[in-house]
């Protein structure tokens, strides 16, 4: 058995055409989407990131109010920081680059962040909202699983669905996500983790798995039954090079599954821009 690629540009494809003309009427209505950006020391990664959030909203017409800090910033840098761009009346979204230097305390800096700005969904209000399936910003790494099993067409309502990992980036409001009432969702979501032994006991059995660990390949073919769909969420780098939660030998048993590369970070990256859409749109239309 070869697995069916699910790669993900063309969802982000999707997502972005369904945003031009809501983008247009944003800025035909003088309101141009902002999106801002905090950057706090000199990983060369999370520059490379912020970069390319910049040039993409760039590319949108979006204006992208930006906060470089140095290596030695404080948590109260960063929180003077965000707060600017609370104020700022051109920001309609934000993000802080995480990680942060060990001495910036990046949940306290959070705390700060205007809800209705918070473009990753992670402010606790958020999170509130989003265990409410109430409106509101959605952390954009789990949209963008949600989106790509929606455009495959693979079946998630009443499937069993098991997520390996509990972070809460990813695995905690991607369970949230997907046992929610909706018809690209409604599942049985299980989270087991590595501190669960016997966890392959759950993929296993599982129609859907998502590896959202940060374990270099950690799910392997025997932990997944024949025919699943295989989502790899969790990676981790080696200095330059990508180290994905799933084993490249899971082609062989998958039925469908997520390239090595390609597969999740297009649809993270257009649902932060859904996310700022959403923004704009609240704050000019009400």
């Amino acid at each position: 058995m070869t697995a069916r690629l699910l790669p993900g540009s063309p969802v982000a494809e999707a997502v972005f055409a369904d945003l031009a003309p809501r983008i247009d009427k944003l800025i035909e209505a003088g309101h141009r989407p902002g999106l801002g950006t905090v950057l706090v020391g000199d990983d060369s990664a999370s520059a490379g990131y912020v970069g390319m959030k910049m040039r993409k909203a760039e590319e949108l017409g979006f204006v992208s109010p930006h906060e470089r800090l140095g290596d030695d910033a404080t948590t109260a840098d960063v929180i003077a920081a965000i707060k600017r761009l609370n104020d700022d009346p051109s920001c309609d979204a934000m993000l802080v680059q995480h990680p942060t230097p060990p001495q910036v305390d990046f949940e306290a800096a959070l705390l700060e962040m205007d809800p209705d700005k918070d473009v990753d969904g992670l402010h606790p209000v958020n999170m509130g909202r989003l265990a409410l399936s109430m409106p509101g910003p959605v952390p954009c790494t789990p949209a963008g699983i949600e989106a790509l099993l929606a455009h495959y067409e693979i079946p998630v309502a009443g499937q069993e669905v098991c997520i390996l990992g509990r972070g809460t980036t990813l695995g905690r409001p991607l369970a949230l996500l997907l046992s929610q009432k909706r018809d690209t969702a409604n599942a049985a979501v299980t989270v087991v983790h590595t501190g669960v032994k016997n966890w392959p006991d759950y993929t296993r059995r599982a129609a859907i798995v998502i590896a959202a660990v940060g374990v270099p390949y950690i799910l392997k073919p025997e932990h997944i039954t024949p025919g699943a769909t295989v989502i790899g969420g969790g990676v981790r780098y080696e200095g330059k090079k990508l180290l994905p939660d799933v084993d490249e030998a899971c082609n062989d048993v998958a039925g469908a599954i997520t390239p090595r590369v390609g597969g999740v970070g297009p649809t993270t990256v257009a649902m932060l821009f859904k996310n700022c859409v959403e923004a704009a749109e609240r704050r000019a239309f009400g």
